[in-house]
């Protein structure tokens, strides 16, 4: 680690633990929440994939019928309509018997009948801690995302979900993509990565410690036509024909997995999201509970100190205003023992920490008593002053 990436992890280190680790514990207590409440989503998930019946594409229509005439009640009705349909990936031109104009698909690399089509390229950037980038240590750990670019294509085709093996396809479930965000299960069929050749305008990148490029990588990915998968979401009818669309509350869409893989992969997520919220909540609870008592007994003494100065200056000013008034101020004090303040009195408080002697009680009260106090002879600034006492 560089000299640069340790003061940046001192720093780092010094704000979570300010004000004796309260941020710490702040910040621990939100990824806690964060991760029940993950948790309580997941959970759901899991308990909704367990109930929803893992059927073919034959048996589908069966099971919607069968959901129909038997429950009345909306919400269970809801609940029997998240289906999880295992089939087989084809263009929905071939299904509905259009053989001479099929719309699908083709790979440009691997040639591959495909209904998604995704290109990505990613250009790879990378640091050197020039003579005038040291900025970029501090700044790589907020900002890795940084260090890559990458622009995304995808385009599909309309497709189903068919039984494999049988022909002709007289029963399918039609996939509906529109307003999902899942993950897709894609095949990637072409990665090449390309460096990027030097040129002056790297080399000034590089020397002032700013990201330069170094290699662009090509992929390409799609669904081809064949592939078995899985779809889980919200099934119902249209037009007479099965529809499948992607179901907000769930993690998966379309994916590899089967039924029993998701439920172990969901059961997983639930456990690992519970513990680590317990686990790091009750750490979160620990700091903070030390960093406010820790905070409160510091309060409470910088409280009784606040009192006890006040005392004593209360009791300096009675002091100063009675009886050695009239001592002081009745001429007799030599010119190099009076106050640098008034030019009255005789010099009898001194300041701490720097311990000048030069100002009567009065006058060091009021300097006391200034937003900034400081030394009228040093300019140093001071906490308090004290009554001198001749013997």
């Amino acid at each position: 680690m560089s000299v640069h990436d340790q003061a940046a992890v001192a720093v780092l280190s010094q704000v979570a633990l300010a004000a004796d680790g309260a941020v710490l514990g702040l910040s621990l207590a939100y990824i806690a929440v964060r991760s029940l409440l993950k948790f309580k989503t997941t959970s759901s998930a899991l308990n909704k994939v367990k109930k929803a019946p893992s059927v073919s594409v034959s048996d589908l229509r069966f099971v919607l019928s069968h959901a129909s005439d038997e429950d009345t009640d909306t919400t269970t009705l809801s609940d029997e309509k998240i289906v999880i349909v295992r089939g087989v990936v084809e263009t929905k031109s071939v299904v509905n018997g259009n053989w001479k104009k099929q719309n699908v698909l083709v790979s440009h690399e691997s040639n591959e009948k495909a209904v998604i089509l995704q290109r990505t390229q990613t250009c790879i950037y990378n640091e050197w801690r020039g003579f005038f980038g040291w900025t970029s240590d501090f700044r790589s750990l907020f900002a890795r995302h940084w260090k890559e670019q990458e622009s995304s294509s995808i385009r599909t085709v309309p497709f189903v979900l068919v039984d494999g093996g049988f022909w002709p396809q007289s029963d399918y479930l039609s996939v509906n993509l529109d307003g999902s965000n899942h993950p897709l299960p894609l095949t990637t069929v072409y990665h090449n990565l390309q460096p990027v050749t030097a040129s002056p305008y790297t080399f000034l990148q590089a020397f002032f410690g700013h990201e330069y490029p170094v290699g662009l990588l090509d992929e390409e990915k799609i669904l081809p036509v064949g592939k078995e998968i899985s779809a889980v979401g919200l099934v119902s009818l249209k037009n007479g024909i099965p529809e499948v669309m992607a179901c907000k509350d769930l993690p998966f869409f379309l994916s590899n997995m089967s039924k029993d893989e998701m439920v172990v992969e969901l059961d997983f997520r639930t456990k690992v999201l519970l513990w680590s919220g317990v686990v790091i909540g009750s750490v979160a609870t620990g700091i903070l509970g030390y960093a406010v008592i820790r905070n409160w007994k510091r309060w409470k003494e910088w409280r009784q100190r606040r009192q006890i100065e006040q005392e004593n200056a209360a009791e300096e000013m009675n002091e100063a205003e009675g009886g050695g008034g009239a001592e002081e101020e009745s001429g007799d004090v030599a010119e190099g023992q009076l106050c640098v303040i008034c030019l009255m009195r005789q010099r009898r408080s001194a300041f701490v920490p720097c311990g000048h002697l030069v100002c009567c009680p009065r006058c060091a009260l009021s300097v006391e008593r200034d937003l900034s106090p400081k030394c009228p002879v040093c300019r140093q600034t001071i906490r308090s002053s004290v009554r001198i006492y001749d013997s």
